[in-house]
């Protein structure tokens, strides 16, 4: 048994160096996605359809439904550039809300490059009576508990963002969650709830019609996305960044050659001109980063939004 238990822990080891010996990409690469649409999906979409062009071979995605079998499913292939996994962090913070998952998010991938960023949007419904994000904390800390903000599932990024501004802005307010940022959005505009951390995308043509107020953006630094509108950090509370972040990964052992030539494609598709109006019109910003630089930014997560989970008592819904 103990031979077998060896023989099978390097199986993917001995397909790497098999397929070291032979020119790459000599056969078409997979792209693991969480789900057939969605913008994950999406973005996962744009930089095959990039990549097949560049490395001569197609990059077939392949959308499985739910992000822990995606991230299974990539976490188990062969170490050897065939199969690379695109996903953000819910990757990496899921372990944080359930008791077990059946990858480790740091042992099982290598980083190859955060690809795009996607920032939200704090807006509130016009009958609240704030103009500014100083103007919200004082109203929330003189009535505490009696604002409510509407939220997807626990654990994304709208969730995550209001999350940590109650902690940074020391506030208390009332969650009111929902089965996704659509349902969210109409309760808001029909004042159901008095405010939202939604993505840029979502809530910007609301905010242009006068159905919501926008009063400023997560990103640590103003967005193109919502132009003209101040950071939550410089509106008042300093230190504040949330933003979605998605990225391309490899299953742990890859050689780190074919990660260093994945990282300089996918940086190249990421900086056609085309490939960035088409991810901005979607609602996300083009990192682009080095494999070390995403792999600083999920350590970062780790580190702050693991804490903001743990103490505030997040669990998977």
């Amino acid at each position: 048994m103990k031979t077998f238990a060896a023989a099978a822990f390097l199986l993917p080891v001995f397909a790497a160096v098999q397929a070291a010996d032979q020119p790459y990409p000599s056969r078409p690469i997979r792209l693991v996605v969480s789900g057939v649409a969605g913008s994950s999906n999406f973005t996962a979409r744009v930089i095959a359809n990039g990549l097949s062009a560049s490395l001569g071979q197609q990059v077939i995605v392949d959308g499985r439904e739910g992000g822990v079998i995606a991230a299974e499913t990539a976490a188990r292939a062969a170490p050897d550039g065939y199969t690379l996994h695109l996903n953000g962090s819910a990757l990496w913070l899921l372990p944080f809300m359930r008791a077990r998952v059946p990858y480790d998010p740091v042992r099982d991938f290598m980083p190859v490059t955060l690809a795009v960023s996607t920032p939200n949007i704090l807006v509130v419904h016009p009958s609240v009576p704030v103009k500014s994000v100083r103007e919200l904390i004082a109203l929330a800390r003189a009535k505490p508990g009696e604002l409510n903000y509407a939220t997807g599932n626990a654990g994304t990024s709208n969730h995550l963002a209001a999350e940590l501004f109650k902690a940074r802005a020391g506030v208390d307010m009332t969650r009111i969650p929902y089965k996704g940022g659509g349902p969210a959005i109409t309760d808001l505009i029909a004042g159901q709830v008095h405010l939202m951390f939604g993505a840029a995308i979502a809530v910007i043509p609301h905010v242009q019609s006068g159905r919501l107020r926008a009063l400023a953006v997560t990103s640590a630094r103003p967005s193109a996305l919502a132009p003209g509108l101040p950071t939550v950090a410089e509106a008042g509370v300093p230190g504040y960044e949330s933003v979605a972040i998605f990225g391309v990964l490899a299953p742990a052992r890859t050689p780190p050659a074919l990660v260093a030539r994945l990282n300089g494609a996918i940086v190249s598709v990421l900086h056609q001109p085309e490939v960035r109006e088409r991810l901005f019109k979607a609602g996300s910003e083009v990192v682009a980063s080095t494999p070390e630089a995403f792999g600083a930014a999920i350590k970062a997560e780790l580190t702050t939004l693991g804490k903001l989970i743990r103490d505030a008592g997040i669990r998977d819904e």
